[in-house]
């Protein structure tokens, strides 16, 4: 992992999934780009909007934005390990709901995951 694919000074976008924001959506789980601090939804959600936008813009290093977790991922090889302490936030807030956000999940969202 390289410095141009890790931009520490980086803010994450917001406290959810830009895109499922922008459409109504909802996500399982959050993810952070670790080059331009995006927070796109995994991909076991829907939309897996972080892995999308990860490959369109060829930001490969993602980070979870889910509290209690420090890992960081490479999208072009599977590797898992750890990075530096991002700016901002780390994770989503603590009270947000899981999966979420919480009036916009169906009920049955446990089938819809990927």
């Amino acid at each position: 992992m390289t410095s141009v694919e890790i931009d520490p000074h980086a803010q994450p976008s917001g406290t959810g999934c830009v895109e499922c924001d922008a459409s109504g959506g909802w996500w399982f789980h959050l993810r952070r780009c670790a080059a331009c601090g995006h927070i796109g939804c995994c991909d076991s959600s829907p939309g897996q909007h972080a892995t999308k936008h990860a490959r369109e813009q060829g930001h490969p290093i993602l980070t979870s934005f889910e509290p209690g977790e420090d890992w960081f991922f490479d999208d072009r090889d599977g590797s898992v390990g750890h990075g530096p302490v991002l700016a901002g936030a780390q994770n989503h807030p603590e009270d947000q709901g899981v999966p979420g956000p919480t009036d916009r999940v169906p009920s049955d969202w446990m089938q819809r995951l990927n």
